[in-house]
């Protein structure tokens, strides 16, 4: 199907005329491609470009956003990172590396016309990883970055599970858990209503499950599992994937961008080392939200947005 309007320049606003809805083209070790991404707002001195977690999982579950940053009149842009459900998804499993992911976002930031006079990134989860690697690599075109629930250091991350998430469980079920991961059958159903019970509304977001919000299951659902698995791992219990080994702790000293490092109290990651962290960078502050876990923008919302709002804001 032929294009009736090409995109412009993104200083253009051309983007409009399809609800701020824009693919952009990728180009890879492997071929080309195209990613997803959404506009909302318009701020020349504020746009957040938001990074979701998985890997491979999308950008819906940061729908929550569009109740808090429009009335702050920050502009955010939603992006399926490559293989995600929006964008394509090549069957290409080379192309699922951290620093191929980091030349896809620096390509996405050229081609949204963003610079250090307006972009801010946020990452959560997945996406912290992949935005402390992108600073670390280009960290000269960025305003302001938020790391979201995620530490620095995977071996950390999972000491943390070993040592102060797990022993509070149901040590009967959380053994049938490891013995599932063990025998590889982790798409039994049985793993994932363990995990859910024991675990994910414990520390991934504290709501019964009946409630967990829509477009949170919509971007559950819609997980890629070719990245998700190989990167992370089955769960969100432990990284034992390509992550296992991740600790870019040593180098946050070098990361001059004025940071913010948020986190939850009851979040899958060590809410003290988040501080520590912040405590690393130069310009890097930390703010825990007190009820949340790792979804704090749904289990404590107004926390979460007034210090990610407050952030923003202090720098324009």
């Amino acid at each position: 199907m032929t294009a009736i309007h090409p995109y412009l320049d993104y200083s253009g606003r051309d983007d409009a005329l399809s609800g701020g809805v824009r693919k952009i083209p990728i180009s890879t070790p492997e071929g080309e491609f195209s990613v997803w991404t959404k506009r909302v707002g318009n701020n020349p001195k504020a746009r957040l470009l938001l990074l979701h977690g998985g890997p491979g999982a999308t950008h819906e579950y940061f729908e929550c956003f569009d109740s808090h940053l429009p009335a702050a009149g920050i502009e955010y842009i939603y992006y399926d990172q490559l293989g995600s459900f929006y964008s394509d998804q090549p069957e290409a499993p080379e192309l699922w590396e951290i620093d191929r992911f980091v030349d896809e976002v620096e390509q996405v930031r050229i081609a949204l016309g963003l610079d250090a006079s307006n972009f801010f990134i946020l990452g959560h989860s997945w996406g912290g990883v992949l935005a402390i690697e992108y600073a670390l690599r280009y960290q000269q075109h960025i305003k302001g970055m938020v790391i979201s629930n995620m530490m620095s250091s995977i071996p950390a991350y999972n000491d943390y599970a070993e040592r102060v998430l797990m022993p509070p469980m149901d040590q009967v079920k959380l053994a049938r858990v490891k013995e599932l991961e063990a025998a590889g059958d982790t798409q039994n159903p049985e793993y994932g209503d363990l995990l859910m019970e024991i675990h994910y509304i414990h520390h991934v977001l504290r709501m019964p499950p009946e409630n967990w919000p829509d477009p949170v299951l919509r971007a559950f659902g819609h997980i890629n599992n070719s990245i998700y698995v190989p990167i992370q791992g089955p769960s969100e219990l432990g990284a034992s994937g390509k992550l296992l080994h991740w600790d870019r702790t040593a180098d946050l000293a070098t990361i001059s961008t004025p940071t913010l490092v948020l986190g939850g109290e009851h979040d899958t990651m060590d809410p003290r080392f988040l501080e520590h962290m912040a405590s690393l960078m130069p310009n890097g502050t930390s703010f825990t939200c007190p009820q949340g876990s790792h979804m704090a923008m749904y289990d404590d919302p107004q926390a979460y947005f007034g210090a990610l709002i407050g952030f923003i804001n202090a720098r324009n």
